[in-house]
């Protein structure tokens, strides 16, 4: 019987953390490859506002966080660096700076959703053209599938 059991509990742990490293790797193992540095330097020269992502913030920890530059111009909003690989990002854009989930969640009604990210890389989003930059002031970066903060960068002051 206590095998049974001591298999039983072996087994489950095993399920479980085969669970766990499949949430993590897989979008990793799916992702599309990041564009090209010399093109997000390219699209980020032409930039209204840049802001650098700031690190070790309370909403940070080793499975959330980013590091790098945002870049936002009339038409895109360019990434140059690195985002810890996890499913469902999302980029918004925040009328305050916040830096943890916490502090998002009063804010996300008043936010706009920019888009998609599926690369950690780097990447470039379209920016929607009934988007005006001045009504906000910090890109987020929004893990959806789980509420998680990843990163955030405040392109300007309020």
């Amino acid at each position: 019987m206590k095998r049974l059991i001591l298999l039983a509990g072996t087994h489950l742990a095993t399920l479980a953390a085969g669970f766990a490293l499949g949430i993590y790797l897989l979008p990793i193992l799916t992702a599309p490859p990041s564009p090209d540095e010399a093109l997000l330097s390219e699209m980020a020269q032409s930039a209204t506002y840049s802001a650098d992502i700031q690190e070790d913030l309370p909403g940070n920890d080793r499975l959330h966080w980013g590091e790098g530059r945002i870049s936002l111009t009339a038409t895109q909003i360019v990434h140059e660096g690195r985002l810890a690989p996890g499913p469902d990002y999302r980029l918004y854009l925040v009328p305050d700076f916040v830096d943890h989930e916490d502090a998002f969640e009063p804010l996300r009604d008043s936010s706009r959703v920019i888009g998609k990210i599926d690369t950690f890389g780097g990447f470039i989003l379209d920016l929607p053209g009934d988007v005006t930059l001045e009504d906000y002031t910090t890109v987020l970066i929004w893990c959806e599938a789980f509420g998680e903060f990843i990163a955030v960068a405040q392109y300007r002051e309020p």
